[in-house]
């Protein structure tokens, strides 16, 4: 049964669309009627600017680390965590309260494996930053790359097959979600970043 309650309560959390609402209450901009139509830090970022990205970036991972780190003082903490994970970044990109939509579950995702294992989401981190900054500029490239690492970095720090299955899912799920990217980076019309800050 606490496994069924850490799934309900952990969506809910995830569910909670901050950048929607950041950018509603405080910019008085819908981000999902602008720029790439994504609720998460990227298009914050080119729709916001840089503090709309930050707050959004933050909330976003504490909302995956939150439910991650109540499930770890649980019976079997490792398999609750990973529960907790893996339907915190499932409420975030099927939020019921935008119409079962939401955003691509990245930041949330870091969230989720920092409060797994810190040294395992810097190594992940890390790999964002190779793939979207020192290789390609692309924030999609560095994103799946980070979550193809994950259930390496999970495993390596923690030696837990239930977190490093969550590892699994999250590369998997992260490639899915960026599937439109992906064809978008075969055509050569993806979005490089930039710190500019666009009209909405």
């Amino acid at each position: 049964m606490t496994f069924v309650i850490t799934a309900i309560v952990s969506f809910l959390i995830g569910s909670i669309p901050f950048g929607y609402l950041i950018g509603r209450f405080f910019y008085r901009t819908d981000l999902r009627r602008s720029g790439s139509g994504n609720i998460g830090a990227m298009n914050a970022l080119r729709t916001l600017g840089k503090g709309g990205a930050i707050s959004v970036l933050i909330l976003d991972a504490l909302k995956g680390a939150l439910p991650v780190l109540i499930a770890l003082h649980l019976p079997h903490p490792d398999i609750h965590a990973a529960v907790a994970g893996t339907f915190a970044v499932l409420g975030h990109c099927f939020s019921p309260w935008l119409g079962w939509k939401g955003g691509k579950g990245v930041a949330t995702s870091f969230g989720v494996i920092f409060a797994m294992s810190w040294p395992a989401g810097l190594v992940v981190v890390l790999g964002w930053v190779v793939g979207a900054l020192l290789l390609t500029r692309y924030s999609s490239v560095g994103s799946m790359l980070a979550n193809i690492i994950a259930p390496f970095a999970l495993y390596y720090f923690t030696r837990s097959w239930a977190e490093t299955g969550y590892g699994v899912f999250a590369a998997l799920f992260i490639m899915w979600t960026h599937r439109e990217n992906i064809a978008r980076l075969r055509t050569g019309t993806e979005n490089r970043i930039s710190l500019s800050r666009k009209a909405s």
